[in-house]
């Protein structure tokens, strides 16, 4: 069975270029946009990894990814945090909450792909 990843991101060329890289790598991809209901999305579909932005309409990722770390039932979900907030600042924000691996727009396919195996596998 293909590992299910949830990509919450809200920039529709940012969604086409990663479905794509991902579903062609085997992996079933669910998509999500809105910050505010992300965590109700999480619950009920029960990833295998999140790929998460930082700004997101509704909640940020960090208040998303917070909320994860807290709560025992997804505190060991894999998440790897996509973003174009690139500063230093916003990288230790986003290890002091507990994220997988950090990743900054723009990014390479192949990077992003590599992380995705690192964390779940295939």
């Amino acid at each position: 069975m293909a590992k299910r990843i949830l990509l919450i991101e809200d920039e529709p060329n940012i969604v086409e270029a990663l479905s794509f890289i991902l579903s062609r790598d085997g992996f079933t991809v669910h998509i999500h946009e809105d910050g505010e209901t992300a965590l109700g999305r999480i619950t009920a579909g029960a990833p295998d990894m999140i790929i998460l932005d930082a700004m997101l309409p509704g909640r940020s990722g960090f208040d998303i990814l917070r909320d994860l770390r807290a709560d025992s039932a997804t505190r060991d979900l894999p998440v790897m945090m996509l973003t174009a907030r690139g500063q230093a600042k916003d990288r230790q924000m986003a290890e002091d909450l507990g994220v997988d691996h950090f990743m900054t727009k723009p990014f390479a396919n192949e990077e992003v792909l590599a992380q995705v195996h690192a964390l779940i596998g295939s």
